[in-house]
C-alpha cells in the first residue's frame, strides 16, 4: 500500500560517499564559471573556451569554405547566442535533442548618454533591464562591463569592478533620517527607474578653470589615459552594471550556493556539462545546446529565442549531411525533436510562505524541477508540455535515477512569468521547462542548492538519452 503514495525526500538523503564528491566537484566549478560568466558575452566567451578543451571546432554561420562539417561543433552568433551540436553516431533525420537555455539576467545598463555632474559628484545615468526590484541594486557594490567602439573602429572591453584593485560604483540610497515619506510609499513609487543614478565620481583637476563639467571632464581624462576613449564614444557602447559580488557557498554546511545570475546561468552550465559528459548513443538524435540572449525583456530582437538561430543550425548541418534537401526538411526534423527549456522556477521562501502553495511549488535541496506550464494566473502566456512527451521523460529519469520534482511560480492568482519555451514549441516539437529551483529570483544575489545543481546535470545527461 506504502507504494500507492507519491513520497518526495531530498537529494542528499542516503547519497553515496562518492556521489558527494561529484556533488562538490560540480559545484566548484560552476562558482568558477560563474564568477567570469557575469555578462551574456562573457559567458559565450567561458563557453566557448571549455568546448574547445573538449575537442568542439568553431565553424562560422553559413561557412563557405566549410567543406566538411565537424561531428562537434559550435557556433557562436554576435557574441551574444552560442549552439554547440554533436553529431557523433546520429542520424540527423531521427531528430534533435535540444537543451536550451539563456545567458542574459537582470542588470544595470548605462544609457546612451550617461555622464551627468548632479550636485558635487559625476553620476551615471542607467535603464533597468528585466524585471527587478529596483531597491535591491541600491548600496551594493556594482562593476562596469561591457564594449566600448571608437570613432577608429577599435573594440575596447571594459571589466572594472571584479578585481580586487578596480573600483566599484554605488547607487546611493536615501539616509533613514530623511526616510520618512519615502518608506510610506508604494516599492515601485519610493525608487523609480530615474532615481538608479550610479556614483562615477567627485573630484577634479586643480588646474581646470572651466567650472562647468569639471568633475565629468576629470573622469573622461582618465578614461582617455586608459581606454583611448571620448565622451562621444558612449553614444555608441554597450556597457552594464552586475554585481561585484562573488558567487560563494551558503549556509554551515556548505550545502547552499549564493550568487549573481543563476538565473538562468545555473541552467546554461548544467546543459553545457550534460553535452561535453555525453557518451553518444548508436543511431539516436543528435545532441544540441543552445544559448540564447533576450529572455529576460521577452526573447525579442536577433539573439533572442523568436529568431530563427535555430532553424539557421539545423539548415547548417543539412547543408552538410543530406545531398539536395529541400527547406522543409527543418520542420519535418523539427517535429521529431525533443525539447528541454532548461530554465529555473521558483524556490518556496519560508519568509514568505504566503504566495506559494506548498503541495505543488519547488523546493531547494529536492532536485530539478519540471514545470508542466508558466505563464501567469490563468495560464496565460504558458507552454503547456503534453503527458506522453512528461511520461517519456521521466521514464528515461527513473532509469538514471534523476531526482526531480514538479513546481509552479506561487500560488495561482500571485503573478507568474514564462520562459524560452513557448517560441521553440511553435515547431511542434515536444518541450517542457526543467531546471534549477531558485530563492531571491532576480535579486543581485540569488540562492539554489548543490544538490539541485548536481540533479539538474545529471537530469539533462538522461534527457541526451531520448530517442
Amino acid at each position: 500500500m506504502k507504494n500507492l503514495l507519491f513520497n518526495q525526500t531530498p537529494v542528499f538523503d542516503k547519497l553515496e560517499k562518492h556521489i558527494l564528491k561529484k556533488v562538490d566537484s560540480l559545484s566548484d566549478e560552476y562558482i568558477q564559471f560563474l564568477s567570469k560568466a557575469k555578462t551574456e558575452r562573457t559567458s559565450i566567451k567561458v563557453i566557448s573556451e571549455l568546448l574547445k578543451k573538449y575537442g568542439y571546432k568553431e565553424i562560422e554561420l553559413y561557412q563557405d569554405s566549410l567543406k566538411e562539417l565537424p561531428n562537434k561543433f559550435f557556433i557562436i552568433f554576435q557574441n551574444k547566442n552560442l549552439a554547440c551540436v554533436n553529431l557523433e553516431n546520429a542520424d540527423i533525420n531521427n531528430g534533435i535533442n535540444f537543451l536550451i537555455s539563456h545567458i542574459d539576467a537582470p542588470r544595470i545598463d548605462l544609457k546612451q548618454n550617461p555622464l551627468i555632474e548632479m550636485s558635487n559628484l559625476l553620476m551615471f545615468k542607467t535603464h533597468y533591464y528585466g524585471g527587478i526590484k529596483k531597491y535591491q541594486w541600491l548600496n551594493i557594490p556594482l562593476a562596469l562591463y561591457g564594449i566600448i567602439m571608437t570613432k577608429e573602429g577599435k573594440k575596447i572591453e571594459v571589466s572594472i569592478g571584479d578585481n580586487a584593485n578596480d573600483p566599484i560604483f554605488v547607487i546611493p540610497d536615501l539616509a533613514i533620517h530623511l526616510s520618512s515619506k519615502m518608506i510610506e510609499k508604494k516599492m515601485n513609487e519610493a525608487i523609480t527607474g530615474e532615481m538608479l543614478n550610479a556614483v562615477a565620481g567627485s573630484i577634479y583637476s586643480q588646474h581646470e578653470k572651466k567650472e562647468n563639467q569639471k568633475i565629468k571632464l576629470y573622469a573622461l581624462n582618465i578614461l582617455n589615459k586608459k581606454y583611448g576613449i571620448k565622451e562621444t564614444d558612449f553614444l555608441t557602447a554597450e556597457l552594464q552594471f552586475v554585481p561585484a559580488i562573488s558567487p560563494r557557498y551558503a549556509g554551515f554546511d556548505l550545502s547552499l550556493i549564493a550568487g549573481y545570475g543563476h538565473d538562468d546561468r545555473s541552467c546554461a552550465f548544467a546543459s553545457l556539462k550534460a553535452l561535453l559528459d555525453y557518451i553518444p548513443q548508436k543511431t539516436n538524435k543528435a545532441a544540441v545546446s543552445i544559448f540564447y540572449d533576450k529572455e529576460e525583456i521577452g526573447s525579442d530582437g536577433s539573439t533572442g529565442a523568436k529568431s530563427r538561430f535555430i532553424e539557421d543550425v539545423i539548415y547548417q548541418i543539412l547543408e552538410h549531411k543530406i545531398r539536395n534537401f529541400k527547406s522543409y526538411y527543418i520542420r519535418k526534423i523539427l517535429l521529431k525533436s525533443n525539447v528541454i527549456s532548461a530554465d529555473v522556477n521558483t524556490a518556496i521562501n519560508p519568509n514568505f510562505p504566503e504566495v506559494f502553495e506548498n503541495q505543488n511549488c519547488s523546493k531547494l535541496g529536492y532536485g530539478v524541477v519540471i514545470t508542466k506550464f508558466t505563464g501567469s494566473r490563468g495560464k496565460s502566456g504558458a507552454s503547456e508540455a503534453n503527458t506522453e512527451y512528461l511520461n517519456k521523460l521521466t521514464a528515461q529519469f527513473a532509469k538514471d535515477k534523476v531526482k526531480w520534482q514538479i513546481g509552479e511560480i506561487g500560488k495561482v492568482d500571485e503573478g507568474g512569468g514564462g520562459t524560452i519555451a513557448k517560441f521553440i514549441a511553435k515547431y511542434g516539437c515536444n518541450v517542457v521547462d526543467c531546471g534549477l529551483p531558485v530563492m531571491s529570483m532576480h535579486s543581485p544575489f540569488e540562492l539554489i542548492s548543490k544538490f539541485d545543481l548536481y540533479s539538474a546535470h545529471t537530469a539533462y545527461k538522461s534527457f541526451l538519452k531520448l530517442k
